[in-house]
């Protein structure tokens, strides 16, 4: 019997238990695998459990082997994970306001804003989610999680533009390391013990379907990967007779080393957490993964085009107002082609995601005993 297996009763042809926090029914034969059916781990799921094996089991072929009880152990240990995760949010936001990098604030700049509010929301969601209870606290983890690994990287990579010398260190920046320690100090707590959460899981009798998803959903979040690293910014110095310059900005691997590791890990976390999440066992939960780490790189995305929004002025190349006005120069900025392959690619690992949401949990149904089935036992913990 595997370790994460409870068997409470047992019949002539079906056993009944619990599993990585669900109930589930599995035949009376052999070790238990995947349970034939489940249900979430709830009063409504427990009530269904039971009338489904009460369906297929005559009640007098039932043995009770053990007692079984809504478990409340790890109710605790939810509540822990829900108050770092609020901690750490609470972190995130106080360090909006105080000085980040280069003596700006957050909150100063909408296009740096957006980004931390959105890795904000992601953990507060997970929070939510792990207080809701059974699977709803694995998909809150699994989100919380995903938006954690990803979000290492943006934060290193802050925290190098530091380490290089190329800004003082912040109290903004400083709260927000915390924050996200807490954040993913709080989702790690939520994952314990190890298979509460599902895991990456090949299943032969599903490789045509399962093949299908990791290649498709690890090509494009390569695809991601390797338009991130490109300059996403373009920028054309005009004057009425003619076009002066066009220049690009914002490849990783013009940046100090510890900023381009911050961003190499990135990728590298990125692509890592997409290829587990399709092999994900319930698809359901690897949809949640991926959504999780999913929401930093779209924030990225939003962050280019609320930039590009702003315009930019003479002076950030060096160019007086005046000066400018006096040659009649202009500058347009735009977005090259990479941002946009970039941009597409997002789009359709979101369609992906949705796809694995809806994804029925794994069942397999099995013909109800030909004798007659008795009336539903009702069962009080």
């Amino acid at each position: 019997m595997q370790d994460d297996v409870t068997i409470w009763y047992r019949g002539a042809n079906y056993r009944l238990g619990r599993w990585r926090n669900a109930y589930g029914i599995w035949p009376v034969t052999g070790r238990p695998g995947l349970p034939l059916e489940q249900w979430p781990e709830t009063p409504q799921g427990w009530a269904a459990a039971w009338s489904r094996f009460t369906a297929i089991e005559h009640p007098a072929a039932i043995v009770h082997l053990s007692k079984p009880a809504v478990p409340v152990a790890s109710q605790g240990r939810s509540i822990a994970a829900a108050g770092l995760l609020g901690a750490g949010v609470a972190c995130g936001i106080a360090g909006l306001f105080p000085a980040y990098l280069s003596g700006a604030s957050l909150a100063s700049e909408p296009a740096n804003l957006v980004p931390h509010v959105i890795y904000l929301a992601a953990w507060l969601a997970s929070g939510l989610l792990i207080m809701a209870g059974g699977t709803w606290r694995r998909m809150g983890t699994l989100l919380g999680l995903g938006a954690s690994v990803v979000t290492f990287g943006y934060f290193f990579a802050d925290l190098g533009t530091v380490i290089s010398g190329g800004s003082p260190l912040g109290a903004g920046l400083v709260l927000g390391l915390i924050g996200w320690l807490l954040c993913t100090t709080g989702a790690a707590l939520a994952a314990w013990p190890p298979g509460l959460v599902g895991a990456p899981r090949w299943q032969p009798a599903r490789r045509g379907r399962l093949a299908v998803t990791l290649a498709v959903t690890t090509l494009l979040a390569a695809g991601v990967a390797v338009a991130f690293a490109p300059s996403w910014d373009s920028y054309t110095l005009r004057t009425p007779a003619q076009v002066i310059q066009t220049v690009t900005a914002g490849n990783i691997f013009a940046n100090p080393g510890p900023v381009i590791f911050g961003n190499v890990a990135v990728m590298v976390a990125f692509v890592a957490v997409a290829a587990a999440a399709a092999l994900w066992q319930p698809a359901r939960l690897g949809a949640a993964l991926l959504a999780g780490a999913l929401l930093p790189m779209a924030a990225q995305a939003i962050s280019a085009l609320i930039q590009l929004s702003q315009g930019i002025s003479p002076a950030q190349f060096g160019i007086s107002a005046s000066r400018a006005a006096q040659l009649g120069l202009t500058i347009t900025s735009g977005l090259t082609a990479a941002f946009w392959i970039y941009f597409a690619l997002v789009i359709a690992l979101a369609g992906v995601c949705g796809w694995m949401f809806i994804q029925p949990w794994p069942r397999r149904q099995q013909e109800a005993s030909t004798a007659t089935a008795p009336a539903a036992v009702s069962w009080q913990p």
